[in-house]
């Protein structure tokens, strides 16, 4: 039996969910996620769920800023809780450039509504007074961001699209897509599925699934490991919950996780994952942890929050997560396929998969995007890229940390 649908999307994490609401939201409710395990399954359960309106980029902004209010949004239609923590988040500059480059970022902010001050090191002390301020120069401060449930806010975005009367068919791997006459055909094992547009949402499987069609996207997938301490005594006696923290010297990013802290390391020692194919069996697994190769990062993190090394780690977690070489994602057409549509390759899949949800569903359903933002556009990169020299790509962007864009 062959079902026909307006859209299909591939990929049940907090993108593709995002998608599905989105598309639902604007009318095209003939639309299905077609997940291969449970949603969340990918990349999207060990997220660390950090929503700031400051990335690397200045061009993704928006991105990021229209995450949360999606986010919140699909918490208000259904009552799904996504866990919103607004503790704001700091943005270290360790040298006078980086503040001016903070400071020139003003602009942008006020446009768009959003709180945002350049402080410096004595105001950066009084937020966050277990900080040891030496060697910096001050910070970005954006005080109404923060973190979400990244589970939480995943299950809102999909209940939302339900709501509204789009699909969600989870256990529905798909093995195979091959352009038909009226679209694109989606194999389910014994199943066809027959719709007028694919949206590619599953992170590093989206590779494989178009390398069938003679398609070459560079993503790949990298290691990447979370710290948790154990409980932290002077947390207790703090009114508030600490800002996130980035801090481009380690590179590393910190915020509490409750009674202790969770610190997001980028080390600059990075090892790829499965990079000639994710293992057939692959299901909701983290990789083994390799704490000796944090070493140098965390010890600059110790330094920066003397208590964090006082309190002892309880938790390692490292787990694939996808890269692009420039660390942007694959959001838009597919040139020279028509009907086929990337939203892959997110390395901060919470803190704009929400926004790029929305992004691409306005640019499917109006033909065109919602504003111009270039830099995510698939086409940027070459049929013909040659693998040695994508991932050397992509090595020096995780590399790069929290270094501006």
């Amino acid at each position: 039996m062959t079902q026909k649908v307006q859209v299909a999307v591939i990929g049940g994490g907090i993108v593709g969910c995002s998608v599905l609401y989105g598309l639902a939201k604007r009318g095209w409710t003939d639309a299905v996620l077609l997940e291969r395990r449970q949603l969340t399954s990918g990349s999207t359960w060990h997220a660390a769920g950090n929503t700031t309106y400051f990335g690397p980029y200045a061009a993704m902004t928006r991105l990021f800023t229209s995450s949360i209010e999606t986010y919140l949004e699909a918490e208000a239609a259904t009552g799904q809780s996504v866990g919103f923590h607004e503790t704001g988040s700091l943005r270290l500059a360790t040298s006078e450039a980086e503040l001016n480059a903070y400071s020139a970022l003003k602009p942008l902010y006020q446009d768009l509504g959003i709180p945002y001050h350049v402080i410096d090191p004595d105001a950066v002390k009084s937020i966050y007074p277990l900080l040891s301020t030496n060697g910096i120069f001050g910070a970005a401060h954006t005080p109404t961001d923060g973190h979400v449930d990244a589970s939480g806010a995943t299950h809102a975005l999909a209940k939302a699209a339900r709501q509204l009367g789009a699909q969600i068919q989870t256990n529905t791997p798909v093995t195979a897509i091959e352009k038909a006459p009226t679209g694109w055909r989606v194999s389910l094992g014994s199943e066809t599925l027959v719709a007028e547009h694919v949206v590619l949402a599953a992170s590093f499987w989206t590779r494989e699934l178009v390398a069938q069609i003679g398609l070459n996207l560079p993503l790949y997938a990298l290691q990447h490991h979370e710290v948790i301490t154990g409980p932290v005594s002077e947390l207790a006696n703090l009114d508030t919950e600490l800002p996130t923290l980035r801090d481009p010297s380690a590179p590393a990013n910190i915020r509490q996780e409750r009674d202790g802290f969770l610190c997001g390391v980028y080390e600059q020692r990075p090892k790829f994952w499965a990079t000639d194919g994710i293992p057939k069996d692959f299901k909701e697994e983290l990789l083994p942890p390799e704490l000796d190769r944090l070493m140098p990062e965390l010890s600059r993190v110790i330094e920066r929050i003397p208590a964090f090394g006082e309190a002892g780690i309880k938790t390692v977690n490292n787990g694939p997560i996808c890269y692009t070489p420039d660390g942007l994602p694959l959001l838009g057409p597919v040139e020279g396929h028509d009907g086929l549509w990337l939203a892959s390759g997110f390395t901060v899949g919470i803190g704009t998969g929400g926004g790029a949800g929305q992004f691409l569903a306005h640019w499917m359903t109006e033909g065109a995007p919602s504003y111009d933002l270039p830099a995510v556009h698939p086409s940027r990169f070459s049929n013909n890229l040659g693998k040695e020299d994508v991932l050397a790509s992509i090595k020096a962007t995780y590399e790069r940390g929290y270094k501006l864009g």
